[in-house]
């Protein structure tokens, strides 16, 4: 009987104990899905709305893994490299910024590379992997596939078969009384004139310092070339040089019948021209007696995530969430940015978009923008040179030299 009874008191014993572990477990199970996780985004003003509903779908969908508190900053995508290296600890956990940032992105520390990586290149556009990658590794997340620029044309003043020239746009501008805009205060557009030429520009391996070959003097196109038929161009009445908010005055107003710009303002072409709103590659233009098609810089937008972030793992969760199918499709909804996702851009919806289908037939003549900061200055100079039709009368190819100089000097 004494046996039985010791029994009995030794197997309560082993269930009280069993019972005590299974509730430690089941409290510090609970404890892991109540994680103060705190995230703060960093994007552009315009997607603020957007950014929102895209926050408020992840922590819909993770509800309960644990306790969010998620927060959208605006903060300007091309300047978000200098806020952030300001002070890495205090940045944005998940961030939004133009690719051309990435690399000095990487040499602060600021991000660290995508592990495992192959669903993410499987996933995107091969040129959207490349923006996101520093030679074979990746470092950001691709978020879009559409800063680059194209052709707007008003089809009421000019024909498709105008628009192949720039020569064929100007003279059909020039006879309504109106412009062909393009940006020449901007390096960026002024590229357009150079990249297939055969010179160069871009990015040492120093990644500071540029290379420039467009005060070239010898060769099928030399610089001075180049400069001539920039020339030619300024000095045609169908001809402007404004930037993008002046094209868009002016598509509104009526004295733009065609222009150089991007996919932000596909929308408001289309509602200031209508069914008359038309969108193309660039053209070619007359250069050393030929035809030159124009070239483009590419690139495009990428979700980054700070190797500083409290919470990496969960940051990292939010840049895909961000950077997912379902979230670019509703981006492009939304805003009407064109994808880097695979399934996306080759959906029904993109390819009926005159706007990406022109930035994706422009794709093949364009250059991924990787040069240093002081590509900008001394090219903008040049071209607002050329722009007022060479005022000052100084040789061209001194101009060119002085350029060239510029670019590259450290």
């Amino acid at each position: 009987m004494r046996k039985r009874v010791c029994s009995l008191f030794l197997a309560i014993l082993c269930a009280a104990a069993f019972t005590g572990c299974k509730t430690a477990e089941k409290k510090e199970a609970g404890d892991s899905k109540t994680e103060r996780v705190e995230l703060t985004v960093w994007g552009a003003e315009e997607d603020a709305e957007l950014m929102e509903q895209i926050i408020q779908g992840f922590q819909s969908s993770y509800q309960g893994q644990a306790d969010f508190n998620i927060t959208f900053e605006v903060q300007s995508e091309s300047e978000c490299k200098n806020a952030l290296i300001g002070g890495l600890e205090a940045g944005a956990d998940v961030f939004t910024f133009a690719d051309d940032q990435l690399n000095a992105l990487a040499a602060a520390g600021a991000v660290d590379p995508i592990e495992p990586d192959e669903e993410i290149r499987n996933k995107n556009l091969e040129s959207a992997v490349e923006a996101a990658s520093i030679g074979d590794t990746l470092y950001a997340y691709p978020l879009t596939a559409d800063n680059g620029y194209f052709l707007y044309y008003n089809k009421q003043f000019i024909s498709e078969e105008q628009v192949q020239t720039l020569d064929g746009i100007l003279e059909a501008a020039a006879a309504g009384g109106r412009h062909f805009m393009m940006d020449w205060s901007s390096a960026w557009y002024v590229y357009s004139f150079f990249g297939n030429t055969g010179m160069q520009v871009g990015l040492s391996d120093d990644g500071i310092t540029n290379y420039c070959t467009w005060n070239q003097a010898e060769g099928e196109i030399r610089g001075v070339d180049v400069a001539q038929a920039m020339l030619r161009i300024a000095a045609s009445p169908g001809f402007a040089s404004g930037t993008d908010t002046e094209f868009l005055d002016g598509v509104r107003n009526g004295s733009v019948a065609a222009g150089i710009s991007g996919v932000w303002n596909a929308v408001a072409v289309e509602e200031a021209w209508g069914e008359n709103a038309g969108a193309a590659k660039l053209p070619t233009y007359t250069c050393g007696g030929r035809q030159v098609q124009m070239a483009s810089f590419s690139g495009c937008k990428l979700i980054g995530v700070n190797a500083y972030s409290d919470h990496p793992q969960w940051a990292a969760r939010l840049a895909e969430w961000i950077t997912n199918e379902e979230n670019q499709r509703l981006r492009f909804e939304m805003r009407g940015q064109g994808p880097s996702n695979i399934t996306v851009a080759d959906s029904a919806e993109i390819q009926e978009s005159p706007a990406i289908a022109a930035l994706l037939e422009q794709s093949q003549f364009s250059q991924l923008q990787r040069i240093g900061g002081k590509f900008w200055d001394p090219v903008s100079l040049f071209a607002g040179n050329m722009a007022s039709g060479n005022p000052t009368g100084q040789d061209l190819q001194e101009q060119l030299d002085l350029m060239a100089e510029g670019v590259c000097a450290r």
